[in-house]
């Protein structure tokens, strides 16, 4: 039986792998330089799923991510919700007194200002978290120091300086596995989450018409975000996300009744709800 492969965005030590590995520990992680590398990669087959980040509590929705979705032709077979843990990170030898500059993603050294303020070093941005560990390790120099999580210290042979140095205890990252198959969750398999995107007829108060029907049969909507396609101030796709199953009654009527104000309106995932929803939401 082959080994099942998952495309993720990232070096070797980042979150996405991260993830993979918490999740799907049998799956081969597959590594890709962009997003648009990781839909190619399971396009032609050379993986059968992706792992993709689509929100972070802090930062909000993972940029660009909203526009490939909907082009991809995959569908979201589940969500995993990962705790962002940071750690600080040198070649053997290594000390905080050691540090002049300090290597990470732009959000991640965003989010560990506390500790590089305190310590005067100087922040370097790297094209990701795992990526600026690599380099580290290559440069083998003490004055050098990366953000990453603890995977990519271990990948790269790097040591722990610190522990879980972010600055907040709540940074918590959405990822979805994408797969080119629709695969719909039975309505009786627990809580479901289902993803739809819409576009609204141009006629006045058609959005606000448009959503009248979740209200009206009790459906609790957990996301709803605009963007604009087709570089048209007019021209606006939403990304929505409800609680339950298409073919739960209430859900197929608020669909219905979506309809009749929408130009197109797609879904493209039911899925089991992460049972770390519930928490996060509560």
């Amino acid at each position: 039986m082959s080994t099942m492969r998952i495309a993720y965005q990232g070096e070797p030590g980042a979150n996405s792998h991260l993830v993979i590995n918490q999740n799907y520990p049998e799956a081969e992680a597959i590594a890709c330089a962009s997003f648009e590398d990781v839909f190619e990669t399971v396009k032609s087959g050379d993986a059968e799923l992706a792992m993709i980040p689509i929100d972070n509590s802090l930062a909000g929705r993972v940029a660009d991510i909203h526009h490939f979705l909907p082009t991809s032709n995959l569908h979201i077979v589940a969500e995993h919700f990962l705790r962002i843990q940071f750690m600080l990170m040198g070649v053997p030898g290594t000390t905080l007194d050691s540090i002049k500059t300090v290597h990470s993603h732009v959000h991640a050294l965003g989010q560990c200002r506390k500790i590089i303020k305190d310590h005067g070093w100087e922040p370097v941005i790297a094209g990701d978290t795992a990526g600026a560990a690599r380099e580290i390790a290559e440069a083998n120099d003490p004055h050098q120091a990366a953000i990453a999580p603890e995977l990519a210290a271990e990948i790269y042979g790097l040591e722990i300086l610190a522990r879980d140095v972010e600055d907040e205890d709540h940074n918590t990252t959405r990822f979805v596995l994408l797969s080119p198959d629709e695969v719909r969750t039975d309505p009786n398999e627990g809580p479901i989450v289902t993803s739809f995107i819409f576009s609204v007829r141009n006629i006045p108060a058609a959005l606000y018409k448009a959503l009248g029907g979740f209200a009206t049969n009790g459906i609790n909507m957990t996301k709803l975000e605009s963007y604009m396609v087709g570089g048209k101030f007019t021209a606006t796709q939403f990304l929505a996300e409800v609680d339950g199953h298409p073919d739960d009654p209430p859900l197929a009527r608020a669909l219905e009744e979506l309809k009749f104000y929408t130009d197109e309106l797609r879904i493209f995932g039911v899925y089991p709800a992460d049972p770390k929803r519930a928490e996060l939401h509560s």
